[in-house]
């Protein structure tokens, strides 16, 4: 199924065809969660990968084994793309870890009277929307930027795939539910060895420390960049040019400075303070 061209449209909300249909995307606001379900939830470009790759080691209590012969897009589907009903379907899996870049609105029904943990993962968005450019740049089904600075705007303006990332955050942050943790990007890049032990608390999964030591290096950028499991490497060129640039790029904090020019953060500063101005949330920006 390529359909690199295609877009689909869903509540007004656009998301590329090469991966989700109109069957997948209502599959998806319709699933039957089970109580034991562990969901990831993040924007793209926000750390998602990171966390699957957590997640899948504390479930192996530190052991690479699953992680490195099992892709992640596997391990912990998207609940909103094509696949990944059959994949569900079949699962035998006592804990199922699912991922979904969907906004909290349109899961609000099904996820209402479950007990299914949920993980938040956010970043600054400053380095969301750098990330977010170039991984256009590479990914044959997602529209092509002109440039940064367009690139910019159309993020501003919550018109690129998959939404606005304003709605996106405060949607799933401003739940007051004891099954959700909010995991940020620059904690896992501060503090990681202490983020690994605060999931797998959430988790319900406590690790002793050699444990816990094994999830830090397994999970470090490095470690992930290098894995064919992880870093995307098994798709064909023609979906994903890895001429073009790698989708583990740099995985830094505050690189964002490289790209944006001070007129363009000016711009983005404007357009965050008016849309965040009722959000207590602080971000790390370097």
């Amino acid at each position: 199924m390529a359909r690199l061209d295609v877009t689909e449209t869903f509540h007004g909300i656009s998301f590329p065809g090469h991966l989700h249909t109109q069957e997948s995307l209502e599959y998806a606001v319709k699933f039957p969660f089970r109580d034991t379900d562990i969901l990831i939830v993040s924007y793209p470009k926000s750390g998602t990968t990171w966390m699957q790759e957590i997640v899948t080691l504390i479930h192996t209590r530190g052991d690479p084994g699953l992680s490195q012969t099992v892709e992640n897009w596997k391990r912990a589907p998207w609940l909103e793309h094509y696949y990944s009903s059959a994949l569900l379907e079949a699962s035998s899996a006592t804990v199922r870890v699912i991922t979904t870049h969907l906004p909290h609105h349109l899961l609000r029904p099904t996820l209402q009277n479950s007990k299914a943990k949920i993980i938040y993962v956010s970043r600054n968005p400053k380095d969301v929307v750098v990330s977010f450019y170039h991984f256009h740049k590479m990914a044959n089904f997602l529209p092509k930027p002109h440039s940064f600075p367009e690139f910019l705007t159309r993020f501003l303006e919550s018109t690129v795939p998959f939404g606005s990332w304003f709605d996106h955050i405060k949607g799933w942050t401003s739940q007051i539910n004891s099954n959700l943790l909010h995991v940020t990007y620059e904690e896992m890049s501060l503090d990681l060895h202490g983020t690994i032990k605060r999931i797998s608390s959430f988790l319900q999964c406590p690790l002793v420390e050699d444990e816990v030591n094994n999830c830090v290096k397994h999970s470090s950028f490095s470690n992930m960049k290098d894995s064919k499991m992880i870093n995307y490497t098994l798709v064909p060129n023609e979906i994903m040019d890895h001429s073009k640039g790698c989708f583990m790029r740099k995985g830094k904090v505050g690189d964002w400075k490289n790209t944006f020019t001070e007129e363009e953060n000016k711009q983005f500063e404007s357009v965050f303070t008016s849309k965040m101005q009722n959000c207590p949330l602080e971000f790390v920006w370097e």
